[in-house]
């Protein structure tokens, strides 16, 4: 494909997500782009946010200046803390994650498969660094998991592939994945577009991933 592709951006991939999330549900956002949701969700809806570090009712990301950096989430960058909120031993964070708790988590990936497969922990290269963290745990444990990544590699390969060729993180755990060219939900049936960027074609989508797809009614 040679014409300039039109993608969204980060910000409007994580306004996608947001009005998506229902209202009253408690939700963890990952480290990396997912973090961007929280400055997007609708004011007039409750969404409560969890960190796996031990906090939960976070607000949107400080103004500059007013940093608090005794209150960071995982990704170790400053929060703000809404009424209600709380901050709590890492131990029941994870028996939060780990118990079901949570009603949808944000991760970020290297690679989803189309079966809803997982690998965003480590590339398996000699001189990668391994950073699983909690992402096992929110994969299997949110009711939902959902994925917010670029739609191709800097070399230009699909991240949505049929199988992973990286360590996987979780097996058949992701239901949807929000790229800056698509929204894609997976299911039994298949891959299924249910949103695409302006200006590009569904016919010029599917060359540009390696599954096949189809397209939502």
């Amino acid at each position: 494909m040679n014409k300039l592709i039109n993608k969204w951006s980060r910000e409007q991939m994580a306004a996608r997500v947001a009005q998506d999330i229902p209202d009253g549900a408690v939700v963890n956002l990952g480290i990396g782009l997912p973090t961007l949701v929280a400055n997007q969700l609708p004011s007039d809806r409750e969404v409560i946010l969890h960190s796996e570090n031990g906090v939960i009712g976070m607000g949107p990301a400080p103004a500059s200046g007013e940093e608090d950096y005794d209150l960071i989430n995982a990704g170790k960058q400053a929060v703000t803390l809404l009424p209600g909120g709380c901050y709590f031993h890492h131990a029941d964070s994870f028996a939060m994650m780990r118990g079901g708790h949570l009603d949808v988590c944000v991760l970020g990936a290297f690679q989803v498969s189309a079966g809803g497969d997982l690998a965003n922990w480590h590339t398996g290269a000699a001189d990668a660094i391994p950073a699983v963290g909690g992402a096992m745990d929110l994969a299997i444990g949110a009711k939902k998991t959902y994925v917010m990544m670029e739609h191709l590699t800097k070399a230009g390969e699909s991240k949505l592939v049929a199988a992973c060729s990286y360590p996987l993180t979780g097996i058949a755990c992701v239901s949807r994945v929000y790229t800056d060219l698509a929204v894609i939900d997976l299911a039994a049936d298949g891959a299924r577009v249910t949103a695409i960027v302006d200006g590009l074609s569904f016919e010029e989508l599917q060359k540009l991933t390696s599954v096949p797809l189809v397209m939502a009614c």
